[in-house]
């Protein structure tokens, strides 16, 4: 009788389910998994190396670059960080304008994840409907910042600038008559408030959609129940976080522990999951979007009754208003100082973590007095959740792998930084 042996098989870096470029080696018998070993380090940037070349505000930026679809949550840890050195307090309308675009960026990250986690077993229509919302999204983060993406809009103090009071309109082209400009234009008419409170008022009816697309699907279920179980003891052991801690029954949420910016101030709820598999975690992250709506729409209130400073007054940590530079020769010095040397941090180490939408990212500084960080660790939650990959796939079937992946909800930029 012949003898049967295990084969080995490339799961990537090139798989356009590996959601970036994981090589993962899978060891098979047949179609089931018996080894999956994940192979990191072909994107590798030297994020944490480049940081020590850069004064504090040039590497706010490299955040956004990190996890590309959770842009201003990469950058709030390293604006908290930095503050933390500094012993700076940012302004309580800066604390409410994070708050608030912290949760449209969880909202982007899960729309995202849910559209491609569906494309990724097979429903191919998802990816339609949330990348549909996801553009509006993007508009308000153009809005503020000037960039659909890379946004750099924190900064160690507050925010870059206040919310503008004008959302940009789309005007008549040659691709766009004015008939469809005016109807895109409906609910632009005013402020940036106005229009993500418009979004807000329309998401969970979308939301709705999504859940009449999968929740109950049958093959949706099929794929996901049952698929990639983790205990949650086994989730604390390896280090897990956010919706994979939430998944396996653990209500752990650094909003809620540790809060930070304005969270102690709003109110939401923590979902979690009962048996930690693919399908709780897909729960957990679709409960998160409505919680989500729940804050931004408590910030909004708020933002539009206590107007004021966006960013601190130390003209040591930021830049002082520009008619006050051009008049008077001290803020003129301070701008030129901040601007070509950046900023003097005392010497120390510290830590902060926030709930980036895939887990605990955090920013370990340690600090030598100079205008650069002496060293820079970053606490990546996909890099952690990846170690378990070959736990929560032994035994399955190698379409199952695709499941548990996304699952995961990893990027590979936080992981190989």
């Amino acid at each position: 009788m012949a003898e049967i042996h295990n084969f080995t098989l490339n799961f990537g870096p090139q798989h356009p389910a590996a959601h970036g470029v994981l090589r993962l080696v899978l060891e098979l018998d047949g179609e089931v998994v018996q080894r999956a070993d994940p192979h990191i380090g072909l994107l590798h940037r030297a994020t944490e190396k480049l940081a020590e070349t850069r004064t504090w505000v040039q590497s706010v930026p490299y955040m956004d670059r990190l996890d590309y679809v959770s842009m201003m949550c990469n950058e709030h840890a390293y604006c908290l960080a930095t503050e933390k050195l500094l012993g700076i307090e940012v302004p309580e309308r800066g604390k409410y304008i994070r708050t608030m675009f912290d949760e449209v960026t969880r909202i982007l990250n899960h729309l995202l994840w849910l559209g491609c986690h569906a494309l990724d077993v097979g429903a191919m229509t998802m990816a339609l409907y949330t990348f549909r919302e996801r553009e509006d999204l993007m508009d308000v983060y153009e809005a503020v910042s000037g960039a659909r993406l890379h946004a750099a809009y924190y900064r160690p103090g507050g925010v870059y600038r206040d919310l503008p009071e004008q959302m940009p309109q789309y005007r008549e082209s040659t691709w766009t008559n004015a008939e469809k400009a005016a109807a895109r234009n409906a609910n632009r008419g005013g402020s940036l408030l106005d229009f993500i409170e418009d979004f807000t008022n329309r998401f969970p009816t979308y939301h709705a959609e999504y859940h009449t697309l999968l929740t109950d699907n049958r093959i949706w279920k099929q794929r996901l129940v049952g698929v990639g179980v983790v205990s949650p003891e086994r989730a604390m052991q390896m280090g897990f976080t956010g919706a994979m801690l939430r998944g396996s029954g653990v209500a752990w949420d650094l909003r809620k522990k540790q809060p930070y910016a304005a969270y102690d101030k709003v109110d939401f709820d923590v979902p979690v999951g009962v048996n930690g598999d693919s399908y709780d975690r897909y729960l957990v992250r679709m409960e998160e979007m409505l919680q989500s709506n729940r804050i931004i729409k408590q910030c909004i209130a708020w933002l539009r009754q206590h107007p004021g400073p966006v960013i601190t007054d130390d003209y040591k940590v930021a830049p002082p208003p520009r008619e006050r530079m051009k008049s008077n020769m001290e803020e003129l010095i301070h701008h030129f100082k901040l601007f070509s040397e950046g900023i003097h941090v005392p010497p120390g180490e510290v830590y902060a973590g926030i709930e980036h939408p895939k887990g605990e990212f955090g920013i370990y500084f340690i600090s030598d007095g100079a205008n650069k960080p002496y060293r820079m660790k970053i606490r990546a939650p996909g890099y952690v959740h990846l170690q378990g990959m070959d736990e929560m796939a032994r035994g399955h079937m190698l379409a199952d792998v695709v499941t548990i992946i996304g699952s995961q909800d990893i990027v590979f930029g936080e992981i190989d930084r």
